[in-house]
């Protein structure tokens, strides 16, 4: 578990008390079947399992702090076309994301904790941030034509090499059995950095073409 200030988390379950022969206390002879586990979808309950009573030390509920140990793995950014681009033109950028499941043990009982993206800060590495819903997709993906604006490309202004990275931000849900319920706050992913390179394109007017004069100055 992870946490601060040395909360604990406290997973409580009901259970139907028997007498020592299994029969249900006051039913003489021979025991019922025991009802069937019907989950309650008003307090989030199933087969004895209390989500509403899943609370730390001081009687609050689960933060995303105490499920932090189930975090997803950090995303890695991009660039289009091939982590290279053109100063003064839009170059994409791309972070594989999508909803998560992890599964393990939380003070000795089976846990599930579903992360979905929220959102995602890109950090372009020349000083530029760009706070995004999504996490991007491809030109071909979008329909469009390579070097157009997308809605997490970035214009660099000069040339260079820069380190980018993406910073995502997840909500989470947790399954104790009970079904799911939600977590408060959201879970900062910070990305790997990406080295990307950017040129600069000159354009240059001449007479003939390299084919008419091949022992031309920059054929």
């Amino acid at each position: 578990m992870s946490g601060t200030d040395g909360d604990k988390v406290l997973i409580s379950a009901t259970e139907t008390e028997k007498s020592p022969d299994g029969a249900s206390p006051g039913s003489p002879g021979t025991p019922d079947a025991p009802p069937p586990c019907v989950p309650d979808p008003v307090r989030t309950t199933s087969c004895g399992i209390s989500a509403e009573r899943v609370t730390n030390d001081d009687g609050v509920p689960l933060t995303i702090t105490d499920v932090a140990q189930f975090a997803p793995a950090p995303v890695t950014t991009v660039g289009e076309p091939g982590n290279v681009g053109v100063a003064g033109l839009p170059m994409n950028f791309v972070a594989s994301a999508s909803v998560q499941t992890r599964s393990g043990t939380l003070l000795g009982r089976p846990v599930s904790v579903r992360f979905s993206p929220a959102r995602f800060v890109f950090s372009y590495g020349d000083g530029s941030t760009a706070t995004t819903a999504g996490s991007g997709q491809t030109w071909t993906v979008l329909g469009q034509a390579p070097f157009t604006p997308t809605p997490t490309s970035h214009t660099y202004r000069a040339r260079g090499t820069f380190l980018t990275h993406v910073t995502a931000y997840y909500t989470a849900e947790v399954d104790i059995g009970g079904g799911w319920f939600p977590v408060t706050g959201e879970l900062a992913i910070e990305g790997s950095a990406q080295r990307i390179r950017i040129y600069e394109a000159d354009t240059a007017l001449v007479a003939r073409t390299c084919a008419e004069r091949p022992r031309a100055t920059g054929c």
